[in-house]
Parts: structure tokens; sequence; C-alpha cells
């Protein structure tokens, strides 16, 4: 008997079963085209809101002269929604870690709890005195309810029951905060609004429209679907023009107060003595070291012939613009002594009184010596400043002179001694400031007057102006400043060579 087969029996081969089951797989679509197309859209948002967030911290650790904090606050406020934005809208995120839905659900409400807090912190920044006191009070209560909502869920308190909680306690504040300003603006909370806080209130509206709405919809008041970060991407886009427009301001500001710390510095060293005055018996070094752009040192002189002259070294507390006023007002003082200049003690007591009263906060150590070359007699008087160093050729030996008296600029009825010093060719006297002295090492140790003194007497041999150089680079050497680290005062020192 014939045997036929027909070629629907025929066996189909393995490989046309797989061909057809994946044509059949592809023919099915797993995810709805919208359901797509919506999670791109939440994806997009995330990673323009990171890649801003970056961006922003970026700015505030490179641009070291107008840090501003609310780059910071405005930074990990994005990135804190962006992850969220990311671990509840996007399953394929999601999909890329081994962890459980449970494990997504709680790092969602750590999110929730805390992600206020930078925005808080951003808006402190940017608002008047009056509505920060308003902030304090919200953002510690606002730190209060994380604690709390952080430590319930992690006691196996219902996450759905805690979203329900912070869907009503947000809905109750954004209806309390209206309440709470227009019951405030007679007294004048609300005046004066700038244009930031403008652009900042215009944005923030736009965002509490949108979270309104989630709110409601996750009370199930209301259907559809959670739009809120195109609310939220509007107002990071306000939030942005506010952190970009303080940073504008800021260098602005800046740039205004390097240039007139720039006048400060040029008028400050037109005070200072442009030449060193000349004589055949005595050679002079002066070394002036600001530890900012201007500074509370002064140093000058009173020649009265070629025979004789006044110098003055003095210190005034504090540093940068202040100090530096005072100085100049010291100059001026300084100038109207020249009748007496040979009585150290009467030149104090001018300046004194020249200087009291003038101002509250500071005061001004000085120490004043009078060179006589054709008696080769020095006459002597401080107020409250550093001793005068004077090393002799014969010996070797330093000597420390003190005569100091109450600092200047703070007592009228202060009263100066002076003191009269014999010396010989080949001496030298070193008259300085504290910051010599009081360099400080990383481990908190002063370079000290012994350190000086025995440098002094070590070195006789060299010029004056070498020697100064030498002083100066074994304080940098000790104290750090050659490695980069920031001096801590102003220097000024006069080496004198008889």
């Amino acid at each position: 008997m014939e045997s036929r087969l027909s070629y629907n029996s025929l066996p189909v081969p393995v490989f046309s079963q797989t061909t057809t089951f994946l044509f059949a797989q592809a023919a099915l679509p797993l995810v709805p085209r919208a359901e797509l197309r919506w999670e791109f859209a939440n994806m997009a948002a995330a990673i323009a809101l990171l890649s801003i967030a970056l961006a922003a911290i970026a700015l505030f650790f490179f641009r070291r002269s107008t840090r501003d904090l609310t780059l910071i606050f405005f930074g990990l406020f994005c990135i804190l929604y962006s992850v969220r934005l990311l671990a509840t809208n996007v399953p394929s995120f999601r999909s890329l870690f081994d962890e459980s839905p449970a494990f997504w659900s709680y790092l969602d409400w750590v999110i929730t709890c805390t992600i206020i807090l930078p925005f808080g912190l951003f808006l402190y920044q940017i608002v008047g005195e009056s509505l920060r006191r308003f902030l304090r009070w919200l953002l510690a209560a606002q730190a209060a309810f994380a604690v709390y909502g952080i430590s319930a869920a992690a006691l196996g308190t219902a996450l759905r029951k805690l979203f329900v909680a912070n869907n009503l306690l947000v809905l109750a504040t954004f209806v309390a905060l209206p309440v709470f300003l227009v019951a405030t603006r007679r007294s004048g909370l609300l005046a004066g609004l700038t244009r930031e806080i403008r652009v900042f209130i215009a944005g923030f509206v736009v965002w509490v429209l949108f979270i309104v709405r989630e709110n409601l919809v996750g009370l199930r008041v209301l259907p559809g679907r959670n739009i809120e970060f195109v609310g939220f991407l509007v107002f990071v886009a306000c939030l942005g023009y506010v952190s970009a427009r303080r940073i504008f301001a800021n260098e602005e500001r800046l740039l205004a107060i390097h240039k007139e710390l720039e006048i400060a510095r040029q008028i400050q060293s037109s005070t200072l003595p442009r030449t060193i005055p000349a004589f055949a018996a005595l050679e002079i070094a002066a070394r002036y070291l600001p530890m900012s752009a201007v500074a509370g040192d002064f140093y000058d002189f009173l020649a009265v012939d070629d025979q004789h002259v006044g110098i003055l070294v003095a210190d005034v507390t504090g540093h940068g613009v202040p100090a530096a006023l005072i100085a100049s007002m010291l100059k001026v003082a300084f100038a109207g002594q020249a009748s007496h200049a040979h009585d150290p003690a009467r030149v104090l007591t001018g300046l004194n009184i020249s200087l009291c009263g003038k101002f509250e906060e500071h005061f001004v150590t000085a120490a004043y010596l009078f060179v006589d070359l054709e008696k080769s007699l020095l006459r002597y008087s401080a107020a409250a400043h550093p001793p005068l160093l004077l090393a002799l050729r014969g010996g070797g030996k330093v000597r420390e002179i003190e005569e100091n008296g109450l600092m200047l600029g703070m007592f009228p009825d202060a009263a100066y001694s002076s003191v009269e010093i014999r010396v010989g060719p080949g001496d030298r006297c070193l008259l300085c400031t504290d910051g010599v002295f009081e360099a400080k090492n990383t481990a908190q140790e002063e370079f000290g007057k012994s350190r000086c003194e025995k440098l002094l007497a070590a070195r006789l041999e060299i010029p004056p102006a070498l020697f100064a150089d030498e002083l100066l680079r074994a304080v940098a050497d000790f104290s750090g400043h050659n490695s980069g680290r920031a001096q801590e005062d102003d220097i000024t020192l006069l080496v004198l060579d008889f």
C-alpha cells in the first residue's frame, strides 16, 4: 500500500518554531507605548535635575571667591527629588537593583520626610531676617517630623498610613502658610520683596499647584497620574535663576570690594616712607610685610638734620581697612610731633592725646627711638610694644630694652618715660612689631625673642638689608609661610647699624 504524507504532517524544524515564537512575542507589546513614554519623561526629568544639581555643587566648590550656600542646598534638594522620581516612577531604574518593593517604598518615604530641609535652608539664605525667624521654627518642626516619620517606619508603622498623614500635613501647611503671611502683612513681613523673592514665589506657586493636585490624587479625591515633576521643573528653573543672580551679585560685590581694597592699599602705601633717610654714620633697612592687602602696622621717620632722626614703629590692633585707617591717622598725628622729636616720652604723649576718643575697639602699640649721631646716643620710649633689641659688637651680647607705658588711644592721662642708651661703631638695633616674635608654627610654638636674639648676635657682620631679609626668611621657614601657610599677623621691622 502506497504511503502518502501530506504537507501539514511534515515535522517542523526547531529553528522555525523558535522564530515563530519570537515573532509572536514581538507582536504582543509587553509594555504599552503610553507607559514607555511616561517612564521616559520621568527619567529625562530626573537626569536633568541630577545634572543641574551636580553643576550647582561643582560651582560651589570651584568658585572659592563666591561660595554661596544656596548652591549646596539647591543641589541637595534637586538630588533628593530626582532620586525619588527615579525610585517611584521609573520601573526600569528599579530593575537595575536587586531590591524588594518594600525597599523602594521606604526610600520614597525617607526622601519625602527629609526633602523639605534643604529646601527650607535654601529659602533661609535668600529671605530677610524677619522671615528667617519664622523659618527657624518651620525647619525645627520639619526636622522633628522627619525624625518621627523615619522612626515610625523603622518600627513597623504602615507606610500607607504615614503617606496619608504626610499628605494631610502638606495640604495643611500650604493652607496655613498664606493665612500666616496675610495675617502678618501689616507687621511689614512682606514689605520690600526683592526680585529674587518674587521669582521664587512665582515658581513656588506653580509647584504648589502641582503638589496640591498630587496630594489630592494620593488621597483618591482626583483621578490621574502624578505629574508633580512638571511643576517642580518650573520651580527649579526659578531657583536656578535666583542662585545665578546671587552668584553674579556676589561677583560684582567682590569686584567692588577688591577695587576698594586696591585703592586702600595704594593710599596706605603712600602713608609709608617712600625713601629711607641716609646718614653718614647710620645705615637703616626697613621691611614691611602685611598679612592682607591693607594692614595696621606703620613706621615713619622724623629727620631733624644730618645728625638726628626720630623713628616710630607702631602696630594697630586688628587687621584690614579699619586698622589701616587708624594707621593713617597715626601718620598725621606723628607729623605734628616734629617740634619735640628729641623727646620720646613727649612724642608718645602727644600721639596718645591725638588718638584718644577717636575709636573704641582699637588701640595702638608703638615704640619711638630718637637717634643722636653726634653724641652716639639713643633715647627710647614705648607704649605696650615689644622691646628694642640692641646687639653690641664688642661682646656679641644682645640687650632687651623695654621702657613701656600704656597703649596709645585708650587712656588720655597715660604717662610715658624714656631711657638713654650709649652706642658705638658696629652696634645694631632691631625695632619690630609683634608679628616677628609671635609667628607660630604648626605646633603653635612662637618664634620668640630668643631665636631672634641668637640670629641678631650671630649675623652682625652682614649688612642690615641682608640681615632683615635673613630674619624674614627665618620667620617664614619656622612658621611655614614659605610652604603656603597663611601669615597670621602683619610684620614690620627696622634694622639700624651704627
